[in-house]
């Protein structure tokens, strides 16, 4: 992932609450993760990158700006997940604001 990339990721997630919606949908991620894991159930796991995109693309739909669309219009789905990964640790740091 280029800083560009993110640069370009973070406009499109500039509204505190859509970065609330993917920071809720991440962590729903990885309690679906751990939880399909840990019950070995590897067919859903597969599905993990998946789990977030209702949160996120529900946060571009009610609190983005007009036209704002989820990111994987506009770039990869790899390209985009990881800028969403960095978002995620940025606001664990406390880099982003999220209220």
């Amino acid at each position: 992932m280029q800083d560009e990339d993110y640069k370009n990721y973070l406009k499109n997630h500039n509204h505190p609450k859509v970065r609330l919606m993917h920071f809720i949908g991440q962590i729903i991620t990885i309690v679906f993760f751990a939880y399909t894991a840990y019950n070995r159930y590897w067919g859903l796991m597969l599905l993990t990158p998946l789990v977030v995109y209702p949160f996120a693309v529900s946060g571009h739909v009610f609190f983005g700006r007009k036209g704002n669309k989820p990111s994987f219009y506009k770039m990869s789905f790899v390209r985009a997940k990881l800028c969403d990964i960095k978002m995620f640790i940025d606001i664990l740091k406390g880099n982003l604001r999220i209220w």
